[in-house]
């Protein structure tokens, strides 16, 4: 979408990556640096040092490559390519929570003090760890000077409002906000981010996005897989911290924020900061009308049958964590003053799909005859995150011959027929801003601390009471009918998320 407004990709970098054998770095971090390095967007003379307890070159070599094979956009990696990226890969084994083992990590980084340029620590490490990371770093001096060093997080930061701010405590009793860059993937999606270029760079939708044209706004970002390797910690997160906390709530804010005043890391932060502030408030003894949630049954996906969430490994019998989770919010300001915003999310759903319908409100008055077909299908924008990437203009039009009859037909835009080239991972992009000092995409404190203050009167009250119809949806299907009731409410109604495009169903731009 664009190049960093906060300069280029430095000539010189230290990137320390603390948890370089963990399945993070194996699956996203490793494959996007793989990635930038043969797209020429990695500094010139870089130093990529991976830390863990037990660590080889050997070792990090050949793990690497397993997750570059797997999870690379490109595929499996050219062994003359894989050879030029693996002689970047250096190690540095430590106990992350013995202090003294720092100054030899110090020791390891002074060598190219000089040309250090950027000094990034990351830290793909559960948050129980960060604390102990950030004092080791900090006793060493190693969070200066400011310019340069970097700390970067991933979620979960934290269960709650309190534990996010325990957890941000502990990052900025040695480091700055300005130095802290607080991961989200979902704002790296090349989508997400033109959702800006779309409003704001074109003079035909920003007149009408406001409570004037628009009924609602929905977000579905919907999975049909199961809960995977990731049992333990989604176990104790469930669907609302897990998804709509950080991803959904960022993309409403790109939605529902106003125009930025320039094309700036804290202007465009500050916009979308008001957002979550002007959401109106959940009641604590409302919180049905508001909230949803479900988990799923047995059932079937592409013709397989599937288990039950508390029949897969790892789960607790009778767990009560949900696995689908539906809220309205409403932005009290003048531009979305009483239009609902629907999120929702949930694994084991009919499909895998991420995408923003935009529903325009229906014409004052209708002149056409009843029989011409004029409702049959509302007029919207549709804004595809995944697995396609584009936009869709919904609306209707007259169908050849007579008698009169109208059909609703799509506008379509897309990324891969457009620019005829696969756009680049949401981590490449993240990585590369971090690299060049840009945190457009990166989530503030006072952002993290919003969200999770909008939604602790939902976990509070789930949490105190335990939901009694659960398991709620066979999986295959959208979710429970407890969602559809939500909206039913406001006489309106989930829609079917659009299906992509054959040529576009595997992600890829050939």
């Amino acid at each position: 979408m664009r190049e960093s407004s906060a300069g280029r990709t430095p000539q010189h970098a230290q990137f320390v990556l603390f948890g370089a054998m963990g399945d993070l770095a194996w699956r996203l971090i490793g494959p996007a640096l793989y990635n930038l390095h043969l797209d020429g967007h990695l500094p010139q003379e870089f130093a990529l040092i991976g830390v863990d307890r037990e660590i080889s070159v050997d070792a990090l070599r050949q793990r690497w490559r397993d997750g570059v094979d797997r999870f690379s956009r490109r595929g499996r990696a050219e062994q003359a390519d894989w050879d030029s990226f693996a002689g970047l890969l250096q190690v540095h084994a430590m106990d992350l929570t013995q202090p003294a083992q720092y100054e030899g990590l110090k020791v390891r980084l002074d060598v190219a003090a000089e040309k250090a340029g950027a000094q990034v620590f990351y830290l793909a490490i559960p948050p129980r760890l960060f604390a102990a990371v950030t004092d080791g770093l900090a006793s060493v001096g190693l969070q200066r000077p400011r310019g340069r060093a970097r700390v970067v997080v991933e979620k979960p930061l934290g269960d709650s409002l309190q534990a996010f701010c325990r957890i941000d405590q502990s990052l900025r009793s040695h480091f700055e906000e300005s130095q802290i860059y607080r991961m989200d993937h979902f704002l790296g999606k090349e989508t997400v981010q033109n959702i800006l270029a779309m409003r704001f760079a074109n003079p035909i939708f920003e007149p009408i996005w406001n409570r004037r044209y628009i009924d609602h706004v929905a977000i579905t970002v919907a999975e049909s897989i199961g809960v995977g390797h990731r049992a333990g910690y989604y176990e104790h997160a469930g669907a609302l911290r897990d998804m709509v906390q950080n991803h959904l709530l960022q993309v409403m804010c790109l939605v529902a924020m106003e125009p930025p005043v320039a094309y700036d890391a804290d202007d465009i932060r500050n916009k979308k900061l008001d957002v979550l502030r002007a959401c109106r408030r959940i009641p604590a003894d409302d919180v049905r009308r508001f909230a949803v949630r479900g988990q799923y049954a047995g059932g079937w996906i592409e013709g397989e049958a599937v288990p039950g969430y508390c029949d897969e490994p790892d789960i607790a019998a009778g767990s009560n964590t949900e696995t689908y989770a539906a809220i309205k919010l409403l932005v009290d300001n003048w531009r979305w003053q009483d239009v609902p915003f629907y999120l929702r999310t949930g694994k084991r759903l009919a499909a895998t799909v991420s995408e923003i319908s935009i529903r325009f409100r229906d014409i004052p008055h209708n002149a056409f005859p009843a029989d011409t077909g004029l409702n049959s299908q509302p007029v919207r924008l549709v804004i595809q995150i995944q697995p396609q990437e584009g936009i869709i203009l919904k609306f209707m039009a007259k169908q050849p011959g007579s008698p009169l009859r109208l059909r609703p037909v799509d506008m379509r835009f897309s990324y891969c027929d457009a620019f005829k080239t696969a756009s680049p991972g949401a981590y490449e992009t993240l990585l590369r801003d971090l690299l060049a000092g840009d945190a457009t995409l990166f989530m503030r404190a006072d952002q993290v601390e919003a969200a999770w203050s909008l939604l602790m009167p939902v976990l509070e009250a789930w949490a105190a009471n335990p939901a009694l119809d659960f398991p709620n949806y066979p999986a295959g299907t959208w979710g429970p009918e407890a969602a559809e009731r939500l909206v039913a409410r406001d006489g309106r109604a989930w829609l079917t998320p659009s299906a992509p495009r054959a040529a576009a169903s595997s992600g890829r731009c050939d």
